[in-house]
């Protein structure tokens, strides 16, 4: 029998160590003296503390080092349980190394004030697709989209002064806020742009994008855009929500009697919108305009019906004179259309 001081030296084991396991069930002395209480152990538990002293250096488990002790007399059980412990150190270094890439990567960005935004691509192009109506043409002011971080992920605005349209979609961003508006032919190819993953990454000057094995380049608008979330009401409560059929919709508003009006030399077409005594969205005719409808260009009507997409949209009517808002449900995108005034 051997006591602690030289099963500690011949195991590599502090004495504290072989206390503390002997506290844990783990390695209990084979005698104890009960007189002094000095611990005494046999030869077979010289190997076992050798054991633990080996499995406590490479960070097995308290729980797992006391089976592989159970397991001592069955070789195979106890090299099966060091196999299985290797294999979640190597998952666990990669884990580690590719952390470790990440933050190198996040102080990149950091330094070269560059911010990172990655996220799939089919859900940016549907996302672009819900705005892209509603940018200016090329001779516009706006011609192009805002990209802006938020803490959620990524809003896109896009606007002309007549009508605007926001989506919301989830990305990882790393670096600093951005706010950037990027312009119709880079978004243009954005768009097309279906599967994988789109990495993209803004600069004050600069827009670089790796998306389906291209690499996309531009610079942003120097444009200042808008403070949008002006533009939507400061979250007052709409006069009235109404849910409707798209296609149902589209139907009736290309098959009615379209009133015109004229802006800087040109024609267009528009649409009264109202609710009948049921609540239910109703065309309502030039002659029967009250301070119930609202009237919108048809043309950005139809526009805003088809970025919507197929099904149900929900129709905020607030009167002749605030905006008439489209909205896809459940999802953060909608469109606002700017009354015309009659």
């Amino acid at each position: 029998m051997r006591g602690i001081g030289e099963v500690a030296r011949a195991s590599g084991l502090a004495v504290s160590a072989l206390r503390f396991y002997d506290g844990a069930g783990v390695l209990v002395p084979a005698e104890v003296d009960p007189a002094n209480g000095y611990r005494r152990y046999s030869d077979e538990q010289v190997r076992a503390a050798r054991l633990i002293a080996g499995l406590r250096r490479v960070g097995l488990p308290v729980a797992e080092i006391a089976e592989a002790v159970r397991e001592m007399g069955d070789p195979a059980a106890v090299r099966g349980r060091l196999d299985r412990h290797r294999r979640r150190l190597e998952d666990g270094l990669a884990d580690a190394q590719r952390e470790l890439l990440r933050i190198h990567a996040l102080l990149d960005l950091e330094e070269k004030l560059m911010t990172r935004i990655t996220l799939p691509a089919a859900a940016l192009a549907a996302s672009l697709d819900a705005v892209r109506f509603a940018a200016a043409d090329p001779a516009g002011l706006l011609p192009g989209v805002l990209f802006e971080t938020t803490g959620a992920g990524l809003s896109l605005v896009a606007t002309d002064r007549y009508r605007m349209a926001l989506a919301e979609v989830e990305a990882e961003v790393e670096g600093p806020p951005a706010r950037s508006t990027l312009p119709l032919d880079l978004v243009d190819d954005l768009r097309s742009v279906r599967a994988g993953q789109v990495v993209l990454d803004l600069t004050a000057d600069g827009v670089r994008a790796e998306a389906g094995g291209r690499v996309l380049e531009g610079k942003p608008l120097p444009v200042e855009f808008p403070d949008y979330r002006r533009a939507l009401g400061h979250g007052r409560e709409p006069v009235a929500r109404v849910t409707v059929d798209t296609a149902d919709l589209r139907a009736r508003v290309t098959a009615a009697p379209a009133p015109t009006r004229e802006h800087n030399g040109q024609a267009y077409e528009i649409t009264l919108l109202g609710l009948d005594p049921a609540g239910s969205l109703r065309l309502a005719a030039e002659d029967e305009w009250s301070e119930q409808h609202v009237a919108v260009n048809r043309e950005f009507l139809l526009q805003a019906l088809d970025a919507g997409g197929a099904g149900q949209l929900v129709l905020e009517l607030d009167g002749p004179i605030h905006p008439l808002a489209v909205r896809v449900p459940g999802e953060s995108r909608f469109s606002i259309l700017m009354p015309v005034r009659l």
